[in-house]
């Protein structure tokens, strides 16, 4: 296992336990090897055609989701073979969830540069974000 491969599993082993009874726990701002992106970002993005992938439970994803993107809960169905169906690894792509209070989309992008992933976009301030600039939501299962 690489150095960046150890740092950015150490890194995500920190952060889950500091999320777990924290009311004020923020994500990490970065993940090595990703690319954070704000909401701006997020939009050209999704404008552009890039795939999202949203890693929040299937309860919350279906409530409200970012049109279009590709449901892949953390827990159950973010793996290397599921996002293979979604991206190439040299393909952009962004990952989200419930926003800065969540770990979901900073332990995805961990994983998806750790299985070689290059276009790993980190949506950190995730749908919340998407919602307060007014942008469109959809519900039902995608």
């Amino acid at each position: 296992m690489t150095v960046r491969c150890w740092l950015v599993l150490l890194a995500v082993l920190l952060a889950v336990p500091a999320a777990a009874g924290n009311k004020d726990y923020r994500s990490p701002e970065a993940v090595a090897g990703a690319e954070t992106i704000d909401v701006l970002d997020a939009e050209r993005l999704h404008e552009a055609g890039v795939a999202f992938v949203d890693v929040r439970a299937p309860r919350l994803h279906k409530r409200q989701h970012i049109p279009g993107a590709v449901h892949l809960d953390l827990n159950s169905r973010f793996t290397a073979e599921e996002l293979a169906k979604v991206v190439d690894k040299d393909q952009p792509f962004v990952v989200y969830c419930s926003g800065v209070t969540c770990t979901r989309s900073f332990r995805a992008a961990a994983r998806a540069v750790r299985w070689g992933y290059t276009g790993v976009k980190y949506f950190r301030g995730g749908v919340v974000d998407w919602r307060d600039a007014g942008l469109p939501l959809t519900k039902g299962s995608s």
